[in-house]
């Protein structure tokens, strides 16, 4: 089974219709039936809710993460995994967020999905599925 750490953007997109949303719908649908696993770290799922609530409002923000709970699995990090996260921060300067999105993909051998184009940063060691970037 493929596993998969989705960043911040892949779910507001989703929730959002935006660019990439088809992408995520599609993981969705495979996570239903048991082909894939999707995980998000609650560092990111905070995003998720304060992102989406500045295109809505927080209700309705938390009740589309909640619609996806059982499809996603949200992972709190230790102190350990809020370490490295903390390491790849100083050592790649990243946006703390981002990394414990890395953090959970390397640990997990899973592929991280996002739009950001900074996580290439990280090289080879970080399997990443892109999502389109925003048009400008």
């Amino acid at each position: 089974m493929k596993d998969y750490v989705l960043d911040a953007n892949a779910l507001v997109r989703f929730f959002h219709n935006q660019d990439g949303a088809n992408i995520i719908r599609e993981l969705l649908n495979q996570a239903d039936k048991k082909q894939v696993s999707l995980r998000i770290s609650v560092v990111n799922l905070a995003e998720v809710l304060y992102i989406s609530a500045r295109y809505s409002t927080l209700e309705e923000a938390r009740n589309a993460i909640h619609r996806v709970k059982s499809l996603v699995e949200f992972v709190s990090p230790d102190t350990e995994q809020a370490l490295a996260a903390a390491g790849l921060r100083s050592r790649y300067k990243l946006g703390l967020a981002d990394c414990f999105a890395a953090e959970l993909a390397m640990r997990t051998g899973a592929t991280l999905v996002t739009a950001d184009p900074e996580f290439a940063r990280l090289g080879k060691q970080l399997k990443v599925l892109a999502l389109p970037r925003h048009k400008a």
